[in-house]
């Protein structure tokens, strides 16, 4: 796959078939992950996979608690403004996101697999997260869907620490949790907005020096696939 094809149409892909991913596509999305920069090559990163029925039937109720909570807090301001105007632009566009993360939430345990990443003694996610990405690329290469998430690391990290046994007390810290699956809709370009609205050059609030009124690569297929938009 080219690589500007991976970068412009890896996108969160929440919704997504329970068929399992074969390990040799593990295999690969972990070697590539692992070749990521690593500050100082000190690896301080460890991959845990999870893919077991009765370990996914622990975790869901968790994460499904952790949405709501998101809602009702972080998202609290979004959610209510778009129940007051459900057909403003950016409240359609909210409420695609919203229930796109809500099915994932919903139906966690259907998901095939989840990465969870964990860093030792970095709560930045600057040592993994660079690696995390180059998983989601290489899952990309290999026509496999993933969501990055954090919510868990939020709420219920202890309990999360639980089930998964994982050695807290030696500095292991949750950076984030992926979902990894054949997708059910369609890839596509991500609306955004435009780069050179979001950049500056040399100083905070300077323009950047060049607009991109539209993507650099042509989209292969429609840019809107319901909910996975973030």
């Amino acid at each position: 796959m080219d690589i500007h094809e991976a970068l412009y149409t890896t996108r969160a892909m929440r919704r997504v078939k329970p068929d399992p991913v074969p390990y040799e596509v593990q295999a690969r999305i972990l070697d590539a992950a692992v070749r990521a920069p690593s500050g100082g090559n000190s690896q301080t990163w460890r991959f845990l996979l999870v893919d077991d029925a009765d370990v996914k039937a622990q975790i869901g109720p968790l994460y499904r608690e952790a949405m709501a909570e998101i809602w009702k807090t972080i998202y609290a301001s979004k959610v209510a403004a778009a129940a007051a105007d459900p057909d403003a632009e950016e409240s359609k566009q909210f409420l695609r996101v919203q229930r796109s993360s809500q099915w994932l939430a919903d139906n966690f345990e259907q998901v095939p697999l989840f990465l969870f990443g964990f860093s030792q003694f970095d709560n930045t996610g600057g040592s993994i997260f660079p690696a995390v990405w180059s998983a989601q690329l290489a899952a990309r290469a290999e026509g496999v869907g993933s969501a990055l998430t954090a919510v868990l690391g939020i709420a219920h990290r202890d309990e999360l620490n639980r089930v998964l046994g994982v050695p807290a007390e030696e500095g292991w810290r949750m950076a984030c949790c992926v979902s990894f699956g054949y997708p059910t809709g369609r890839w596509g370009v991500a609306p955004r907005t435009s780069a050179h609205e979001v950049a500056y050059r040399n100083g905070w609030g300077t323009p950047v020096g060049f607009e991109i009124p539209a993507p650099l690569w042509p989209a292969t297929a429609p840019s809107d696939t319901e909910g996975d938009t973030k």
